[in-house]
């Protein structure tokens, strides 16, 4: 597995405090299962004041003592952007990072209220050949009234990034609702662990891709934690990858069907997903295909 989202770093933000526990975090991510972790601290000016550079190094630096340390775990940088106005220009300049200096970036918005202009920042990053990942949508306070919003994105374009913790109910009731929501209708496109500590926010993408299996099979499952993300590391096209499959889809797939698909696709998930993509459609599908390939 691969997670795209975790706050690993010691002493950058929010996450690991210092390096004992993330080598902590690191040996639980081996034991989860987890063989590649992005390394995406908060870049957020007034509080976090990280940048590129100083993350790539971090990275460096962390990557040579678990080296060190035996630990079989590959660290690469990216960062969790909270959205700003002029997100484009600062990935250019070194303001933001993406993942792994992929096509792919996270974005992070406000927790408590919708930012202005959301749609626009988006489409901006499109247009500069960017994916955007909105990250952890259904743990915003605001989506009861918005979810119509982060459903506009996604048939846009843009990814959608859920918590494993959601789909368990360790962020409450209403963050499991709408994660699960949002696997059932297929806007669901790479679970994270997002992850903090080794004991409130721990690694724990296994458990989420078993819950997720259990709602819409092992195969969608796979490309969550899988397919997706080393599609991601690799930088693929966004349309040569799997389209995220609603669990009504889902249950039409015969088992032989998904056993076949799976193994290929583990294989070369950017090749062989082009054949499985579910074809976009109208206006924002247009859009997609001109500004992802």
């Amino acid at each position: 597995m691969i997670d795209l989202h975790c706050h690993i770093l010691p002493g950058l933000d929010d996450g690991a405090p210092d390096l004992a526990t993330s080598l902590e975090m690191a040996r639980a991510f081996v034991a989860d299962g987890v063989s590649v972790v992005v390394c995406t601290p908060h870049i957020l000016p007034g509080l976090y004041h990280n940048t590129a550079d100083g993350i790539r190094a971090a990275v460096t630096e962390l990557q040579a003592v678990l080296d060190r340390e035996g630990i079989p775990l590959r660290l690469l940088p990216g960062a969790d952007n909270h959205i700003a106005p002029d997100c484009a220009a600062q990935l250019r300049n070194g303001q933001m990072l993406a993942i792994a200096d992929t096509r792919y970036v996270l974005i992070e918005p406000p927790h408590h209220v919708v930012p202005q202009r959301m749609e626009a920042v988006f489409f901006d990053l499109q247009v500069a050949g960017y994916v955007p990942i909105l990250t952890h949508p259904e743990r915003l306070r605001w989506i009861d009234s918005q979810y119509d919003l982060i459903r506009r994105l996604a048939d846009a374009g843009v990814w959608i990034q859920i918590t494993a913790g959601s789909l368990a109910g360790s962020f409450g009731s209403r963050a499991q609702y709408w994660a699960e929501r949002m696997l059932d209708e297929g806007y669901a496109h790479v679970l994270a662990t997002d992850a903090h500590d080794v004991r409130i926010r721990k690694p724990d993408l296994s458990r989420g891709w078993d819950l997720a299996a259990r709602r819409i099979g092992k195969e969608e499952a796979h490309h969550l934690v899988s397919t997706r993300p080393k599609g991601v590391l690799d930088n693929c096209s966004s349309v040569d990858l799997p389209h995220p499959q609603s669990r009504h889809h889902q249950r039409l797939r015969h088992d032989g069907a998904e056993s076949a698909g799976l193994e290929s696709e583990k294989a070369e998930p950017c090749r062989a997903a082009a054949s499985n993509h579910r074809g976009v459609r109208g206006l924002a599908g247009r859009l997609r295909r001109l500004l992802t390939e």
